[in-house]
């Protein structure tokens, strides 16, 4: 075997433990906002951030497609996934329930994580990014979570949905709480 490679299952850990330490960063910055600013001040300052993190996403991926003569969309947003393959999360598995294509995931690193640290509700603010990067992507559609491991679900399960004139204007707007994106479902 060359030097250069290595084995799938190795590649898939490291991938891992560096999702470990995504996900703890996170929890970190959140307890300390929540703790200087208080509860309700704190965690509307982590989604803001988290907002403004899937903005970036959002629009790096949008240029992207641009270049690739690609229009802004559910299914161009998912054809261009950055997110690794490998060791972020066990399984995804793509199902159909109530006439929509729903993304399930299965043990996501960063949720078990939050989880073992009894700190699932804040670290579920990280998820916020997904509504962000879609709607910074295509505000006319908003990535959310009918599911998530840090909420005490056995998995995560996403969908494409819709975006309506309020999320517009809650991603717009900057002094928002980003966190009830998920809520209008």
């Amino acid at each position: 075997m060359s030097q250069d490679m290595i084995p799938i299952d190795e590649a898939r850990e490291q991938v891992a433990l560096a999702c470990r330490r995504l996900g703890l960063l996170h929890l970190a910055f959140a307890e300390v906002l929540v703790s200087q600013l208080g509860p309700a001040e704190g965690k509307k300052t982590v989604a803001r951030a988290i907002k403004e993190y899937g903005r970036m996403i959002g629009e790096k991926k949008r240029e992207v497609a641009l270049e690739r003569g690609m229009e802004p969309g559910p299914e161009s947003f998912r054809a261009l996934s950055d997110l690794p393959s490998l060791g972020m999360h066990g399984h995804i598995e793509e199902i159909e329930m109530e006439g929509e294509k729903r993304i399930r995931v299965h043990d996501c690193v960063m949720g078990k994580v939050w989880n073992d640290y009894g700190k699932g509700d804040l670290g579920r603010y990280y998820c916020l990014v997904d509504p962000a990067s879609s709607m910074a992507f295509d505000p006319n559609h908003k990535l959310v979570h009918i599911k998530a491991l840090p909420d005490g679900d056995p998995c995560c399960e996403l969908v494409m949905r819709p975006s309506t004139e309020r999320d517009k204007a809650e991603f717009a707007a900057d002094d928002t709480d980003w966190s009830i994106i998920e809520g209008e479902q």
